[in-house]
């Protein structure tokens, strides 16, 4: 099984098209090959490349910042003496002097498979700079480890933002590459664009259902700890909008989550009853845990473990975990009505719309949850459409 980088670095063929042009990657620290180089040193070690600048995204190019708004500084490679420009800095978008630095913008990078991933949006930031200054762009696909299901409701017109692409539910199960060719399709832009693709992915296979197992995982992001956070993201990563822990200081962030004023016990309870048929394809567990940063710093918090590790308790078709988590929240309102469930601060530089929206691209999550007279009936009834259209939306785009 190859990923794309190392199909660019073993076929010669495949390079040829970039001879004579200078060459700019954007990649962060899981961008490695299957010896766990860096994709930078990889390429810089090519003699028919001419590497003319990097870039990083969110939390950096090799490095990592540990939260969200933590920026990272452009600076120069003290390996390759190169430019190396941030695109969680002063800037989201490139620059035309960034632009002015390459020809060709290769991009390296692993994602989570969720829609709030910022690397999504900064493809889409980088492909519509590209359209503008006549660049191209070359995607080195890699895999998406939480596999093809989709789900979750559809990104509503007018909340796009920065963890929010383009109108593509919360789990929306395609490459980098994939998502390259809808962008430029859904957006009208005029780009040279080529994805390298990978070759022997078999994103429907156990055990890895998306991620090929016999390859060593490296942290796309510093909280991005395992395949299990990447299958659980899609639903815990709404606890950022949320004044509940979602395990940042712990070693399992996202894939728990609680609050020191929370009945764990009677929270699980409560999800059974209310949604059985939510909980599927996973165990959870009652714990407890005292986040060493981040919210609730050094106190003892009751909580919740999403257990997706275990083969025999893992199933990849029937794990909803946008459902799950969102059951979570309506257990949490069923047990304190007047919870102070929503986070209210200043999420991804947005001011002046609530975090939890942001994050599920409309208010309507927040509403259901919100409404004690709501059902999970009711939340299938408006998610179940968006979910079938984009399914077949993306069918022409699929390349595997």
């Amino acid at each position: 099984m190859k990923f794309g980088i190392e199909r660019l670095i073993e076929d010669p063929t495949l390079r040829a098209p970039l001879a004579g042009r200078r060459i700019a990657l954007l990649a962060h620290p899981a961008s490695v090959t299957r010896d766990l180089t860096h994709s930078l040193d990889a390429l810089a070690a090519l003699p028919d490349l001419k590497l003319t600048a990097a870039f990083g995204p969110q939390h950096g190019l090799r490095g990592d910042k540990q939260d969200n708004m933590v920026e990272s500084p452009d600076y120069l490679d003290p390996r390759l003496g190169l430019p190396v420009f941030s695109l969680y800095g002063e800037v989201r978008r490139p620059t035309d002097a960034m632009m002015a630095s390459f020809d060709v913008l290769l991009v390296d990078l692993q994602d989570l498979g969720c829609r709030i991933y910022t690397f999504i949006t900064t493809l889409r930031y980088v492909l519509e700079a590209a359209a503008q200054h006549g660049k191209a762009v070359w995607v080195l696909d890699r895999p998406n480890p939480a596999g093809r299901p989709v789900e979750g409701l559809t990104l509503r017109e007018g909340w796009e933002s920065f963890v929010g692409a383009g109108a593509m539910p919360m789990r929306h199960g395609m490459t980098m590459g994939e998502l390259g060719h809808w962008f430029i399709a859904t957006l009208g832009l005029q780009v040279e664009y080529r994805v390298i693709t990978m070759e022997g992915w078999a994103p429907d296979a156990a055990p890895g259902f998306g991620w090929p197992t016999e390859r060593t995982w490296v942290n796309p992001s510093p909280n991005a700890a395992n395949l299990w956070m990447a299958r659980a993201y899609a639903g815990t990563v709404m606890l950022e909008g949320t004044t509940l822990s979602e395990g940042r200081g712990t070693t399992r962030p996202l894939e728990l989550f609680g609050a020191p004023d929370i009945d764990a016990r009677q929270l699980i309870a409560d999800m059974r009853r209310t949604a059985p048929q939510w909980l599927q394809g996973c165990v959870l567990r009652e714990c407890f845990f005292e986040p060493t940063f981040h919210k609730h710093m050094g106190k003892l918090c009751a909580g919740v473990q999403i257990h997706i590790e275990d083969p025999t308790h893992y199933d990849h078709a029937a794990f909803r975990p946008w459902r799950l988590q969102a059951l979570a929240f309506k257990a949490v309102r069923m047990q304190a009505p007047d919870y102070p469930l929503w986070r209210d601060f200043a999420y991804e530089y947005e001011h002046h719309r609530l975090a939890i929206d942001l994050i599920n691209g409309g208010p309507a999550l927040r509403e259901w949850v919100d409404d004690p007279k709501s059902t999970p009936e009711e939340l299938d009834a408006i998610t179940a459409p968006d979910e079938a259209a984009w399914e077949e939306a993306r069918k022409q785009f699929l390349l595997y």
